[in-house]
């Protein structure tokens, strides 16, 4: 049966692209979610065991993120824009034009919304950018089984445990396990027979962009559509049987539709933002890929700004994939600028990169030279109140521009407050 309830295991969180540990459900949500790491978060913050604490600008409580546009009846369409704005934004980018697309969106109140782009419709590929979309497959599919209760959507994300198996594999990373009732920690990569809720699955997708949990949540997504209200009873052996028995077109063309159907129906076009390939190379092996991913600053901004305006799924899955992205822990790239340590970040990073022969180069991690692309998403909200959305697309080859989307997020960031 593919419901398991282990009373030792604890919650795995994998580190991104060899970047330190992230966490960003809000640290009380324990008891809303069951994600057992963040007891230990908590702990930690409260002095009761050794730890980094998360900077301030990430312990917000989970009763105070909120979506910031319903007042305003919420954004359905990008505004026209802002020329001072983009002028502004673009002065911010005098060499690297070429290799950079950028989105702002600022929704401080008190003031007109303004809007500024750069290179809007190129692609890039998105990388972990695209498991937003993934998010947002697994919320639309799981209202399908409870159309008139969040709550019971949650109590099903909080109870249910799926084993990883093939899909999670492979990923070199090591994982840091978390017991919150003997406090054990150790870390180690994550196996085939590791089994966690679907809270805590879409967890580690978020918060260290974990691929192997990114294949889970997109299975899970795609069960709840072959089975509807038959899901969560559904048991190991009878998903196991669909995926062998089920040709291989049809389980491609369902998961294509399952992750992309809901972008298209937020008027976002595949030119925009479509995924086409799962994250893992076991997944894979189960369901042939569907075609390529793209990304691009304005598709991405579209997602934010209908999140903000309570219009991803409905009010409260946009709440909640807004929480998903709360960082609460170390920050990185875009998110690591020091504007922010006192603010709250909403972010979702991914990369992907390829070498190929050049006379006197050498290939390194992140600095490729046939493609290296970065890419940042990002919700920023300050003590002052000024508020902002932002999407940072990057092709920077031969250099990890990670360094260079940190100083950017604080230039970007002046910029809009002044």
């Amino acid at each position: 049966m593919m419901m398991y309830f282990p009373k030792t295991l604890a919650v795995i969180v994998l580190s991104i692209f060899l970047f330190p540990v992230s966490s960003p459900y809000p640290i009380d949500g324990y008891e809303t979610t069951g994600i057992r790491r963040l007891v230990r978060v908590q702990r930690i913050v409260n002095g009761e065991i050794k730890g980094e604490a998360p900077v301030a600008g990430s312990q917000k409580s989970i009763n105070d993120i909120h979506l910031n546009l319903l007042d305003d009846q919420g954004l359905f369409a990008l505004p026209e824009p802002d020329q001072a704005f983009t002028k502004k934004i673009n002065s911010i980018f005098p060499g690297l034009s070429d290799s950079y697309s950028i989105a702002v969106l600022d929704i401080t109140e008190g003031r007109p919304v303004r809007y500024a782009e750069r290179k809007g419709t190129v692609g890039y590929q998105p990388g972990s950018v695209g498991k937003l979309a993934v998010a947002l497959a697994f919320f639309t599919e799981i209202s399908q089984i409870y159309p008139y209760s969040f709550e019971e959507r949650q109590e099903l994300m909080r109870t249910r445990s799926v084993k990883g198996g093939k899909w999670a594999l492979t990923d070199s990373h090591t994982v840091p396990f978390y017991n919150p009732d003997t406090g054990e920690f150790f870390k180690r990569t994550v196996r085939e027979e590791d089994v966690f809720t679907l809270y805590e699955w879409l967890d580690h997708m978020m918060s260290v962009s974990n691929n192997g949990a990114a294949s889970i949540v997109w299975r899970e997504a795609l069960l709840m559509r072959a089975f509807g209200k038959e899901y969560p009873t559904l048991t190991q052996e009878a998903a196991d049987a669909y995926f062998k028995n089920t040709p291989q077109k049809e389980l491609s063309t369902l998961a294509e539709s399952v992750v992309n159907d809901p972008i298209r129906n937020l008027g976002i076009s595949d030119e925009e933002w479509k995924l086409g390939i799962f994250f893992t190379r076991g997944a894979s092996s189960i369901i042939r890929n569907t075609g390529g991913s793209i990304g691009t600053v304005r598709g991405l901004m579209k997602f934010l700004m209908l999140m903000e305006s309570g219009h991803v799924v409905d009010h409260d899955s946009s709440l909640e994939i807004k929480r998903l992205m709360y960082m609460t822990d170390r920050r990185i790239r875009f998110a690591a600028s020091p504007s922010f340590k006192n603010s709250a970040v909403y972010f979702k990073s991914g990369s992907l990169y390829s070498c190929q022969a050049e006379e006197g180069f050498k290939c390194v991690q992140y600095a490729g030279n046939k493609f290296n692309f970065m890419n940042s998403v990002a919700i920023v909200e300050h003590p002052d109140g000024s508020t902002y959305l932002v999407v940072l697309m990057s092709n920077v080859l031969r250099k990890n521009s990670a360094t260079d989307h940190m100083y950017l997020a604080s230039s970007i960031d002046k910029a809009i407050r002044q």
